[in-house]
């Protein structure tokens, strides 16, 4: 990982972190690195949620695109996968988003999606980065009537709307969906496309002023949904993140339906019509225990990949699967787009719904989710990679192992960004797990802290 680009681009408090200075260096040079082998003027789009240091980062980030020659088509408020998918269709040279996904209203962030739609590879970022930070450097700017330009698009709403309808082979007249915007980029997407559709859509937190985004609603904070859901009592309920890229559903008794649920609704479905690629659904370490006995029982493979969205993706494109995600809610199909998508992953969990006649409560009972319990041990830094090394704890882990006897699974690995040693317990018991989990906590901490 680079010293700006993280696992989603480059983020950080507005105006503070991440600055209009760095903003246009950014888009000065991730043009000139995404597109210095084409011929032709660049085109390269720029979606953005509905944070307010948006346009201020929008109008720095498209004065560096124009420095550096290209043609820069704002599409306004748009969730990122949306992005993703009209870099290709208005074959575009690039795509870039502002947002900061989840994170609250004072952070933003910027991230590319190549001319294919798909978020860049490590490489490139690292490339993008050696020039902002001026260890490389290029000769000229181009002047005259080179330097780039401005072209306004309007379409981009109801050409992503849609594509996302176009996903499924189905109508949802007679359910009645609640849907949660979290304030954010999906605020007119979301509703309009299950409109479109003819279910009976109700909209909460679909009003953003800029700083509302991810307050108290949205896939972070499902408590007004689940109360909302079971007071008018919808069928469903359909939670989305501030760009919309991840999406948590709410069935009619006000149950969460996390994305590893998703996943087994959807796998199992695919699986049965014969159009899940080799049985196989992608999730990652951190996916639930009952998502993998749920796929044992279904005849489902579930490799699991490093946290984060990149690497399920990898995992896909290099073996040729179609469907894989994350807990939170992250989950790409594939044969419809190149990233996580909350709409078109919504549209396929309710057209299975729909097709199958199965209330929300009996398609999540597919799977039994196992309670998880989660611990941080703080350890020294120099520490925080090697606590597999120290034999006591490599002991403890097998010991807690053996005595779950395939019932229980222990996680450990280090924080990204802190001195930590994060430990997760699966199994049967929370309370057992629980008292397990600190135990070993106390231990890493003990010996490496």
């Amino acid at each position: 990982m680079g010293k700006l680009f993280g696992t989603d681009g480059i983020r950080g408090i507005a105006n503070k972190e991440l600055t209009a200075e760095l903003a246009f260096r950014t888009g000065l040079y991730g043009a000139y690195v995404l597109t210095k082998t084409i011929s032709h003027r660049p085109r390269i789009l720029i979606g953005k949620d509905t944070r307010k240091s948006g346009d201020m980062l929008e109008a720095a980030l498209t004065a560096g695109l124009c420095a550096m020659g290209a043609k820069v088509i704002p599409l306004g408020i748009l969730p990122t996968p949306a992005v993703a998918y009209l870099t290709r269709k208005y074959k575009a040279d690039a795509g870039v988003v502002i947002s900061a996904s989840h994170n609250p209203c004072e952070y933003n962030g910027i991230k590319f999606f190549n001319s294919e739609g798909y978020k860049l590879k490590d490489e490139i970022e690292n490339e993008i980065e050696s020039y902002i930070l001026g260890e490389k450097t290029i000769n000229e700017l181009p002047t005259h009537g080179k330097v780039g330009y401005v072209s306004a698009n309007h379409d981009g709403v109801e050409d992503y709307v849609e594509f996302a309808v176009s996903t499924v082979d189905c109508r949802l007249d007679g359910m009645n969906i609640v849907i949660d915007c979290a304030n954010g980029a999906s605020y007119q997407t979301a509703f309009k496309a299950l409109n479109k559709l003819g279910a009976n859509v109700e909209a909460i937190h679909n009003t953003p002023d800029g700083v509302n985004i991810n307050y108290k609603c949205g896939s972070t904070h499902m408590e007004s949904l689940q109360a909302y859901v079971t007071l008018i009592g919808a069928d469903v309920g359909i939670a989305f993140d501030g760009d919309a890229d991840r999406m948590l559903a709410v069935d009619e008794k006000g149950n969460i339906i996390d994305g590893d649920i998703i996943m087994a609704v959807c796998g199992n479905y695919l699986k049965a019509q014969g159009q899940l690629p080799k049985d196989t659904v992608v999730a990652t370490v951190m996916s639930n225990l009952g998502l993998f006995i749920a796929g044992e029982k279904l005849g489902i493979n579930i490799p699991q990949t490093k946290v984060g969205d990149r690497y399920v993706l990898e995992e896909m494109l290099e073996q040729g699967y179609t469907l894989g995600g994350e807990q939170s809610g992250h989950v790409i199909f594939l044969e419809h787009n190149t990233t996580g998508d909350g709409l078109v992953t919504a549209l396929q969990f309710l057209s299975v719904l729909k097709k199958t006649g199965k209330t929300a409560s009996e398609a999540a009972s597919i799977i039994q989710i196992y309670p998880q319990v989660l611990c941080n041990a703080s350890v020294k830094p120099e520490n925080k990679n090697t606590y597999m090394e120290n034999t006591d704890i490599a002991a403890a882990i097998k010991n807690l192992e053996q005595e779950f006897n395939g019932e229980g699974r222990v996680l450990i690995r280090p924080s990204g960004t802190e001195p930590l040693v994060r430990v997760m317990i699966e199994g049967k018991n929370k309370s057992i797990i629980a008292a397990k989990a600190q135990e070993l906590a106390d231990l890493i901490e003990k010996l490496l802290g």
